[in-house]
């Protein structure tokens, strides 16, 4: 059972910057591909980043340019680092661990753009 916690979200006005961190339960996080999804009110949640265990990075259009995931295997976190944010992001991210043809949600952090 692989437990994940994320933090970093809240109100910031357009063009503003915020980094999600989502923590990792277990001992093999390394072995763990990490992602990010969103869900906007009304909408179905979307892809926005993934990052595999060897550090291949893959984002969505939308997102390209703006964001950036990371990982520190060593604190068994990753992070979503989010630039240049515009008001369609507001959403609830929602990070993710694949192992072993299972994929593990976290609870999901509230980012809303806004002036």
């Amino acid at each position: 059972q692989v437990q994940l916690v994320e933090s970093g979200g809240g109100l910031v006005q357009p063009g503003g910057s915020l980094r999600l961190s989502c923590a990792a339960s277990g001992s093999i996080f390394s072995g763990y591909n990490m992602g990010w999804y969103r869900q906007a009110p009304g909408k179905e949640r979307e892809f926005v980043a993934r990052i595999t265990n060897d550090g291949s990075t893959n984002y969505a259009d939308s997102v390209k340019g703006r964001f950036t995931i990371s990982r520190d295997d060593a604190k068994s976190t990753v992070y979503l680092q989010m630039n240049s944010l515009k008001p369609e992001d507001t959403a609830v991210y929602y990070c993710y661990a694949f192992y072993l043809a299972t994929k593990y949600w976290g609870q999901g952090t509230q980012v809303t753009v806004s002036s």
